[in-house]
């Protein structure tokens, strides 16, 4: 082992003493800091204090962010029940020493600081007990302190004792939330006899979840006792683990966390828990303590819960060294893995092996530790990484249960804690202890008669502290393992660390972003014997901050932050700890220190550092709500002198003039002293931009001025009125009717608040829309601005006559904003002001002067424009008409330009040609056109503006303009009509009804016509005239469809769009259209959902439940039944305008064979100055488009949706799939215009008999309904009606015998007593013999009832049936009437159906004479009274 001498460097530095000394003036100065901070805040004694001394002779600037604060972050509660826990013997007094315990407690002790006079006067009550506290604060000198890094658990303890208390928030009643640590455990922890606690530290770890930011999931305390024990508790006082690691005391515990390296290349250190004794040292790795701690927490909360089985935690990894060649050891910091430069390992090899010393390749890693105490004072060592293999601790856990009370390992020596309810005492055992690893001290700081107190490690393992018995702190380079600095006079100091990183924004402008910040170490020092607390710039750095504190408190420094974060998880988290924390015994407050960066600059980098401070002093003010202007004006002024660097200094300008405080007036003023200030310079060292920014901000200000003085009421006498153009009241005359629906349509009565008022242009707004680029005022255009503000503040005033026009024209002439930019603001005003334009009637010829104005500014019209031409200053008129959606200010705006432009135009015709020659050019061409558009624009919008009934969807009013009509394609008025239609709730019946008005020119009667039903056909009518192409009721028809359709698609509950949808479809005149659309809507909206309930309904057999159909199609089942009955009526419709001549035509699956194909497909025409629409395919294009289908496959589907529809109507048990074979069923769902291969030839009989058992059910079905409709005294529809005539049909497709399907709708109504409409169906069957046997037997049962199973059985029906015929009665007795329905029939209806089946049979017929005997017998019963 070689010991070096280190090299000791002390630093001389002034006795700090003196400057205390004087207690009296001290404390005046003290309380003269307070009230004065204290009446800035408007805040009391009591509140929230900042303690603030200046740091350096920066002026009278701003002390709070020039130096260092103590800052108040929390408060101990309950002080005195601590104490009183903790040290019993001060309750146990007896009578006289409480009687002289009070007596001293009022007595007035000046005996610490001095006879002088109060400068507050305080002597109440509250300086009383503020004197008792002080005299028993000593009491928490004696106790062991340990602060949770993220301040929400603070522990207590004493030899036995402890006390717990955990971070609780509560509201003052000045409104101010405070944070409070209040006691939530005390008790005992001790648990070997004669054990003391000798060190404690509070560990957070980390939340494994994903949402975590940072930050702790929960706290753990580390206990070391005299006994060697380490135990573990939560929050809540409960033990989680024990550990005997070392029989000798525990001297220290200490944590090291996971920080994230600065720096490319720096070592990643491994957390880890270290534990020192008298003579070894203890590392446990974080991991495996972190999972462990884990594991034990959630099995306590198992057995605290229920009681369950016991769970191994995994095994703690750890290692022991015994470290020697030090006669004392008092204190440790574990530095973490370093690694020697190639330099340093050749150098130690050489001292320690000699001349022929080999040296490795690479430098070994090596963990380094620090140790001080006595004999040296300093010791370094140094254990190579492979040197000592890990040892295995394995985790015994002890928690209560049902089956064990204690579990103990004597290989792990983790012992836990016994239930309260145990009965048995259980010998405790000894855990085995490993030996330590011997580790010799590489070198050391020897000083025989100096012996270390305390070590503290910096936050970036560089540095150290070390105090000692002689009352000097020694700053250690940790890497070099030599003193670098030592200061005098601390005696029983305590010390802190506090790291610093650098803001963004005050590194220099041409640093890069990417770089890392950097980062200052300051020590904090805590001298108690003189009551002082400073800080200190490190290595060589100045003090920077000295605090009067009490002499009693105590520096509260973890060193570590959260355990479990590593570099994936600790990504994002914003991990709020404190460094250093000052605990007041005397309050019980809790203070922080906050040190600005600037504090560790050199004294070059201090001016640019002042300057940044300045600006951040200027930021503060603007902030404040409540200064005076005079006061900002003088402050702002002050600050912007003082800055020295450019440019912060046009930072700091900038900051003011994008606040919304301060008044022009002040800004000009602070603009005008900048600017004088930087012309009394040196013009060489005169920064250029910042000297034009100030002229260029200072000449915008004076604009704002001039500009707000004109718009103010009483600027000058009202200038005369401008003659008016030419034709514009014709012009006006023929809009104004349009114009008056636009208006009662669209500016209805809101509701409207008062900060949505446009108020006066703020000066920053007008300031950050205005820029000078090369001696030119400009407009700055961004994507995201909004010009209305800026042109309102310039061109409303004219437009409302409120402002004299000429002089503000000359005015923003002057200014050197182009003609161009200036007709921009006018528009944009005008524009996105249309409510307001429309209330004064007079605006339509001031906005004519300002154009005329604008216009005849020099720039504004090329001098070469000959009226044969396009003008883009016109031109730049138009594109803001066309892209407007404000269509009444955008008419109005293109009117007048007109009038303007033409007015232009024959001046300078008359000019060139001195002759009356009428003006024909190409720019009034483009006006006329324009204007045309506009109108048509306007008439859709009133129309689009309709408000919608009460409770409808479709969603919001779409505005419309002439751009977005070009770009929509040829169907964007269309489908802009239909949505309007959707949003109305026409139905199809009123929109053919208002369709055929209009082509007949029949007006409908007053009197049927509802206001709001006239108002929309007069409206529509008028968009109709003006759109007579895009709106042709083919056109408008195919979009409505469409829209519904749409709808449904985003609703599907809602049945009645589609059923609409389908209804406007068949409304199409034209077949190519109708064709084309109804194949776009299947393929695009119906076949996928179809599709979903085939397969569903074959995979449960049955019409499927609400819940199914909602998870496989996307609907209830009310829903799913509509919907495939709009199916089917779709493919009706689509088959009806398919051509086909391979199948024969049917009355369900009608057809015109030759629909398409002999009437020709029709030209989608648009109208005449819309034919420059570009954009999206319209609906009726891409219906002409659609390839021709393939009939039998169409046919295919009706069939599959007619069975499904009928299955959902009547709740049928059906696998829809399974009555076709395997080419319909390959058939299903493909495209429709491909040929697929379909059933041909005779069907297998099985498969038809279950055809033909569900048309049966069907019929059976619907037999039963119409039974309930006609008891319940319902009307039915015409819907219902049809489904015999369905399943007749179907039975033709399906090759089922539809003379059996027409029998037993027969019976089926006879036995649901329907005997007139079973009549009806009676004379289409074929089979008469088959059919009257059937009802013969129908007959007898009905007989059968009323004479054997009535309950009116009489005595003459009894001596009826005795005549009966003996056969006749054997054949009534073998009846069962439970088979009819509705056995309870009139014996007239009896009669006549046996009448009937009489008819039918042969006289031949074996049963022929058996109904002879049943019509007597019904005659007989008949006849009987």
């Amino acid at each position: 082992m070689c010991m070096c001498h280190a090299k000791l460097t002390a630093q001389q530095h002034t006795d700090t003493s003196a400057a205390y000394s004087d207690k009296k003036t001290l404390y005046t100065l003290t309380n003269f800091t307070d009230r004065l901070i204290n009446t800035i805040r408007g805040g009391s004694r009591t509140g929230r204090r900042v303690y603030v001394i200046e740091s350096s002779g920066f002026g009278s600037g701003s002390a709070r962010n020039m130096s260092c604060c103590l800052l108040d972050f929390g408060r101990v509660q309950e002080l005195r029940q601590v104490r009183d826990f903790l040290f019993p013997k001060h309750n146990s007094a007896g009578p006289e020493e409480e009687k002289t315990r009070a007596e001293n407690e009022l007595t007035w002790d000046d005996s610490d600081w001095g006879s002088w006079e109060n400068p507050d006067g305080k002597e109440d009550g509250a300086q009383a007990e503020e004197e008792e506290q002080q005299q028993s604060a000593p009491w928490l000198q004696d106790c062991v302190l340990s602060l949770s890094p993220c301040s929400d658990l603070l522990v207590i303890a004493r030899e036995q004792k402890a006390t717990f208390l955990s971070a609780k928030w509560r509201t003052e009643e000045s409104g101010q939330e405070e944070m409070t640590l209040t006691v939530t455990w005390s008790g005992k922890l001790s648990a070997e006899e004669g054990e003391c606690i000798s060190s404690v530290i509070c560990i957070p770890l980390s939340s494994q979840k994903r949402s975590s930011t940072g930050r702790p999931d929960w706290t753990c305390v580390v206990v070391g006792f005299s006994s060697g024990y380490v135990r573990f508790y939560t929050e809540s006082g409960v033990l989680l683990l024990a550990q005997l690691l070392h029989e000798d005391p525990v001297l220290q515990l200490k944590c090291r966390t996971y920080e994230i390296p600065r720096h490319p290349g720096v070592t990643e250190q491994h957390e880890e828990l270290s534990i020192l004794y008298p003579a070894a040292l203890v590392t446990i790795d974080g991991f495996s303590l972190f999972q462990s701690l884990r594991a034990c927490r959630n099995q306590v909360a198992r057995a605290a819960a229920a009681g369950s089985d016991v769970i191994q935690p995994p095994p703690l990894t750890y290692k022991k060294w015994g470290l020697q060649d030090m006669d004392k050891i008092t204190d440790h910091s574990s530095i973490g893995i370093t690694t020697l430069s190639v330099f340093d390992q050749m150098k130690n090899a050489s001292m320690l092996g000699g001349f022929h010393a080999s040296v490795k390749g690479s430098p070994p890693a090596m963990s380094q530790y620090i140790t001080v105490g006595g004999g040296p004072y300093t010791g370094f060592y140094y254990a190579i990484e492979g040197s000592s293999q890990p040892l295995l601790s394995h985790v015994a856990l002890a928690v209560a249960s049902k089956l064990t009370s204690a579990l103990f390992s004597a290989a792990s020596g983790w012992l836990g804690w016994k239930s309260k309810n145990e009965e048995e005492t259980v010998q405790k055992q000894k855990p085995k202890v490993e030996p330590a690893t011997s580790l010799p001290v590489r070198f050391g700081l020897p000083d025989s008669r100096r012996h270390g107190e305390s070590i503290c490690l910096s936050p970036c393992n560089t540095m150290a502290g070390v105090t000692d018995d002689f009352g000097r702190v020694t700053l250690l380079d940790v890497a070099r393992g030599i003193a670098i600095r030592m200061w005098k006079g601390y005696r029983d100091a305590q010390l802190g660390w506090v790291q610093v990183s650098e803001a963004r924004g005050e590194r220099d402008l041409a640093t890069s972003p990417s770089m890392p910040r950097r980062h200052a170490q300051f020590l904090v020092i805590y001298a108690p014997r003189r009551g002082i607390l400073e800080v200190w710039g490190t290595q060589h750095g100045p003090r920077v901050g000295a605090f009067t504190v009490g002499k009693h408190c105590r520096l509260l420094y973890a060193g570590h932050r959260l355990m479990g974060v590593n570099s994936v998880t600790s990504q994002g988290w914003q991990i709020h700890t404190q460094q250093v924390c000052l605990f007041d015994p005397v309050n019980g407050a809790l203070r922080a220190i906050t040190i600005p960066f600037h504090l560790a600059l050199s004294d070059k980098k201090s001016e640019r550092a002042k300057d940044m401070h300045l600006l951040r002093r200027l930021t503060t003010l603007l902030r404040s709500r409540e200064v005076e202007p005079a006061l900002l004006e003088s402050e702002a002024q002050s600050v912007l002198l003082d800055i020295k660097h450019p440019a912060i200094k046009k930072q700091a300008l900038e900051s003011l003039l994008s606040n919304k405080n301060p008044p022009v007036s002040c800004l000009t003023n602070v603009t005008r002293a900048l600017l004088a200030s930087l012309k009394e310079q040196d013009p060489e060292a005169v920064d250029k931009s910042l000297l034009q920014f100030c002229s260029s901000q200072l000449r915008l200000l004076q604009l704002y001025t001039d500009v707000q003085l004109l718009h103010t009421p009483d600027t000058s006498p009202t200038e005369p009125e401008h003659p008016s153009f030419s034709g514009i009241k014709e012009d006006l005359a023929r809009v104004g009717p349009v114009l008056q629906r636009y208006t009662e349509m669209n500016f209805r009565p809101c509701v409207s608040f008062a900060q949505d008022s446009s108020g006066p242009l703020p000066v920053r707004t007008f300031l950050s829309q205005l820029e000078w680029v090369n001696g030119e005022l400009r407009v700055i255009k961004q994507p995201d601005t909004d010009w209305t503000q800026l042109g309102s503040f310039l061109f409303w005033g004219c437009l409302s006559g409120q402002s004299p026009l000429q002089r503000v024209c000359e005015t923003l002439q002057e200014s050197g904003i182009s003609p161009q930019q200036l007709l921009s603001l006018l528009l944009s005003v005008w524009l996105n002001k249309e409510k307001d334009v429309l209330k004064y009637p007079d605006a339509v010829s001031h906005l004519g002067t300002l154009l005329s104005t604008l216009s005849s500014m020099k720039g504004a019209v090329d001098e070469s424009w000959d009226g044969q031409s396009v003008s883009p200053w016109w031109q730049q008129v138009r594109s803001a008409c066309v892209q407007s959606e404000s269509s009444a200010a955008a008419l109005l705006a293109a009117l007048v330009a007109h009038r303007v432009a033409k007015n232009a135009i024959t001046r300078l015709a008359e000019s060139k040609f001195q002759e009356e020659w009428e003006c024909v050019s190409l720019e009034l061409e483009q006006w006329v056109v324009c204007i045309k558009q506009l109108e048509d624009v306007l008439a859709l919008q009133t129309l689009l503006c309709l408000p919608s009934p009460q409770g409808s969807t479709g969603g919001a009013v779409t505005r419309c303009s002439v751009k977005m009509l070009l770009e929509s394609g040829r169907g964007g008025v269309a489908d802009c009509v239909s949505k309007l239609i959707f949003r109305q709730g026409v139905s199809p019946d009123l929109l053919r009804d208002i369709l055929q008005r209009r082509g007949e020119n029949k007006p409908m009667e007053q009197q049927l016509q509802q206001g709001e039903e006239k108002k929309l056909e007069e409206l529509l009518e008028c968009v109709c005239q003006r759109f007579p192409n895009s709106l042709s009721p083919d056109v408008l028809i195919a979009h409505c469809s469409w829209e519904n359709m749409v709808q449904w698609n985003k609703d599907p509950e809602v049945g009645q769009y589609l059923e609409w949808s389908v209804e406007f479809l068949k409304m199409i005149s034209n077949p190519h259209i109708q064709f084309g659309v109804s194949v776009m809507m299947w393929q695009t909206f119906i076949v996928k959902r179809f599709s979903a309930a085939a397969f569903l309904m074959e995979k449960v057999g049955k019409a499927p439940k609400d819940r199914l159909c909602r998870r496989d199609v996307g609907m209830g089942d009310a829903a799913l039944r509509s919907f495939l009955g709009s199916s089917v009526q779709l493919l009706q419709a689509l088959m009806e305008v398919s051509s086909s001549s391979i199948l024969p035509s049917f009355p369900f699956f009608s057809r015109a064979d030759s629909a398409v194909e002999e009437v020709p497909a029709p030209d989608v025409r648009v109208d005449e100055v819309w034919g420059g629409a570009e954009g999206p395919v319209s609906i009726v294009e891409l219906a002409l488009d659609q390839r021709s289908v393939h009939y039998p496959l169409v046919q295919h589907h009706c069939v599959l949706a007619s069975l499904l529809h009928a299955a959902m109507t009547f709740s049928l048990r059906l696998k829809p799939l399974s009555l076709f074979d395997s080419k319909g069923k390959n058939a299903f769902f493909r495209d429709l215009s491909s040929i697929q291969l379909l059933p041909s030839g005779d069907m297998d009989h099985s498969l038809v008999s279950v055809r033909q058992e569900f048309l049966m059910n069907v019929l059976t079905g619907w037999v039963k309904v119409l039974a309930e409709s006609e008891e319940n005294g319902v009307k039915h529809s015409s819907a219902e009606d049809m489904w015999p005539s369905v399943c007749m049909e179907l039975s033709s497709v399906l090759q089922v015998n539809t003379d059996i399907l027409r029998r037993h709708l027969v019976c089926e109504l006879y036995n649901q007593g329907l005997d007139l409409r079973a009549e009806e169906v009676m004379m289409e069957v074929q089979d008469k013999d088959v059919l009257s046997s059937q009802l013969l037997v129908l007959t007898g049962q009905r007989l059968a009832f009323s004479l054997l199973h009535s309950h009116l059985q009489t005595k003459p029906n009894m001596e009826l049936l005795a005549r009966l015929p003996p056969t006749l009665c054997t054949w009534l007795k073998a009846m069962d009437p439970s088979e009819l329905r509705c056995p309870s029939v009139p014996l007239s209806q009896s009669s006549r159906l046996i009448n009937k089946v009489i008819e039918m049979l042969p006289e031949n017929h074996g049963q022929y004479s058996l109904a002879l005997h049943l019509l007597e017998a019904v005659d007989s019963l008949h006849e009987e009274p």
